[in-house]
């Protein structure tokens, strides 16, 4: 799946003022009973804000979302106590083989620390937790997945914003109708959501495109993403030290962000 031709995508101001805002005409609901003719409400907005034939034509062809709806109402894990979902979560494993990536990898990690001031082991730690190191980056149609989250009461202003930005992604032919990747329509290697791919997405391998199924581009855009939530090179990242917000500011679970400061600190130790 690739992301477009250009080292960063909209990552201004004005690129997400477009993307902002719930969808006040179309009518949400809890189950799949009205997501067509929210579809057509939906597909009347957008247009008025500049989405283009080919967007529409992938929104007009977006199912409901079962397997996702399912998903999001079970998300159990954030719910343990640390140590149960760093046994659920497999952190041995990733502390392992993240070792492993850091001396494979040396010269890339090398290379985005001297950029983002980011040390290898909350990149190596994020890529292990969200998808094996890149051995399972999601088969859920992406379009689908937001679009069903967007009509879904639940958090309907949130995956509204992701689905303008991927209706864009869709227009330059950067994502397409049949783009794969999570439940809850994040992508690639780190798994980032449309409007993240636009604002944080740089190209990594230096190729001139940017396709977060590249494990260079998607670090480098973990990378760009924590530099921009504040993490500052050399300060700790352990829960109270200044760089444990950036942390925080990529998952809102704390066991979450929990496990992944003792990942790292594991794998850079």
């Amino acid at each position: 799946m690739k992301f477009g031709i250009t080292k960063r995508l909209l990552g201004t101001a004005a690129a997400l003022a477009l993307l902002g805002g719930s969808a006040a005409a179309a009518q949400c609901g809890n189950d799949a009973g009205g997501f067509e003719i929210w579809k057509q409400q939906f597909a009347q907005e957008a247009r008025s804000r500049g989405i283009g034939q080919r967007g529409l034509q992938a929104l007009a062809g977006a199912q409901y979302a079962t397997k996702t709806i399912a998903a999001d109402r079970n998300q159990k894990t954030f719910r343990y106590s640390l140590d149960k979902f760093m046994k659920v979560r497999g952190a041995d494993t990733i502390v392992a083989q993240g070792r492993k990536q850091k001396v494979a990898n040396a010269q890339l990690f090398a290379a985005l620390e001297q950029r983002y001031g980011v040390p290898p082991g909350p990149l190596i730690a994020i890529h292990g937790m969200e998808t094996g190191f890149g051995r399972f980056m999601g088969d859920a149609n992406v379009l689908s997945a937001i679009a069903t989250l967007a009509y879904d009461c639940r958090r309907s202003a949130f995956f509204t914003t992701h689905l303008y930005a991927a209706l864009q992604l869709i227009d330059r032919g950067v994502l397409s109708s049949t783009t794969r990747g999570a439940m809850h329509g994040e992508v690639g290697h780190t798994q980032f959501l449309p409007a993240n791919v636009m604002q944080y997405g740089v190209d990594g391998d230096g190729n001139g495109r940017l396709d977060l199924t590249s494990k260079a581009d998607a670090l480098a855009s973990t990378a760009n993403f924590l530099r921009a939530h504040g993490w500052r090179a050399g300060a700790g990242y352990q829960p109270g030290q200044s760089n444990f917000r950036a942390i925080q500011g990529w998952n809102a679970a704390s066991v979450y962000q929990q496990a992944i400061a003792i990942i790292a600190a594991r794998i850079d130790g």
